[in-house]
């Protein structure tokens, strides 16, 4: 029998014996058992006690969202997400990724595309890597939303240019203990990279864009960077970072850059770029994450002399990207999530 039993919860007989399928062909996995809608999804996670759940969104009786809520505050288990990509389902999703779950996957790239292969291969790698995560329950630092700082927006000197925030898995709810914090009148504007499917980048910075004292937006081709704005990178291009001819900071939006890279955002290719024409100015925080996404990029950070902080293990959903980050000596500091705030200030002002 495998190492992770999976509990599948789908009100469709059909996407539920797709599901079963999928695991069935990884010996690691087992199914522990299925369920119909959110209700009976809560009474099997009691009786059964899985190691990862699949949540279908839209259910009746009780639908994903409400029983994520649930099962976060009373049995905490590693939850996927399958959800659609209508306007009604990208919303739901960047709810539950606030509410704990650790990641999510579009059902249409299960059951419909022309090459399954590599999907079902990244669906298995991704869901074994949430099987072990650290689940974020409601109240946590992860996910409570906090007041903007009052003190520490000038505190002195300035001595970044940029502030460039990285994260994958989890990002979502760590990224809700962070921005929050931030003044409206923050000087530094903030590009944040969130690996993510098309279609859910523009969502995911209006619903912080409503959290938050920051302006926050999804990046657009030549947006010039401002003072009191964070830019979240659109997931299906890369974005880097150029001067115009008067000096002021931009980034562009391109379809045609690391046409092969494994995110489309990536933080390496936005870091690559910004690294040599920001210097010390440069200031970077990776967070949780799969992968080993921004390696590369913060060691062209270091060499010219910008400054990391990486997210500790304690706090992080999955140690993969700054684990990597500060196993490679180019961290300057690794601190938990509640404190990430604190030293970015830190290393932003003298």
């Amino acid at each position: 029998m495998g190492s992770y039993g999976v509990l599948i919860v789908d009100d469709s007989a059909f996407m539920r014996r797709a599901i079963s399928l999928l695991f069935e062909s990884d010996p690691d996995f087992f199914i522990a058992g299925i369920a119909r809608n959110g209700r009976e999804a809560i009474e099997k996670i009691q009786r059964l006690k899985p190691d990862l759940v699949t949540m279908d969104v839209e259910m009746p009786e009780m639908d994903g969202i409400a029983a994520l809520a649930h099962i976060m505050e009373h049995h905490p288990v590693p939850v996927v997400m399958l959800s659609v990509q209508t306007d009604e389902g990208t919303e739901a999703t960047i709810r539950a990724l606030e509410r704990g779950a650790v990641d999510f996957f579009l059902k249409d790239r299960l059951v419909h595309e022309h090459d399954r292969s590599a999907v079902v291969l990244d669906f298995l790698e991704r869901v074994k890597s949430a099987a072990g995560a650290r689940i974020v329950r409601p109240g946590s630092a992860a996910s409570v939303v906090r007041e903007p700082e009052k003190k520490a927006q000038n505190v002195g000197v300035r001595k970044a240019d940029l502030l460039v925030i990285g994260c994958s898995t989890g990002g979502p709810s760590a990224l809700q203990s962070i921005l929050p914090r931030f003044a409206a009148d923050f000087p530094i504007p903030i590009v944040v990279i969130q690996h993510m499917p098309p279609g859910f980048t523009k969502p995911l910075a209006d619903r912080f864009d409503n959290l938050c004292a920051l302006e926050i937006r999804e990046a657009a081709d030549r947006d010039v960077l401002k003072p009191g704005r964070a830019y979240v990178a659109p997931a299906g291009y890369q974005t880097v970072t150029e001067r115009n001819p008067d000096g002021s900071l931009i980034l562009r939006i391109r379809s045609d850059l690391a046409p092969n890279a494994l995110y489309k955002p990536s933080i390496d290719v936005m870091l690559t770029s910004a690294a040599p024409m920001l210097g010390a100015g440069l200031l970077v925080a990776i967070l949780t994450g799969m992968g080993v996404d921004g390696t590369a990029g913060c060691r062209d950070v270091k060499n010219m002399k910008g400054r990391v902080i990486a997210e500790a293990e304690e706090s992080c959903v999955v140690y993969g990207m700054p684990k990597s980050v500060y196993e490679a000596g180019l961290a300057d500091r690794q601190v938990p999530l509640s404190q990430i705030y604190a030293n970015l200030v830190d290393f932003a002002f003298e």
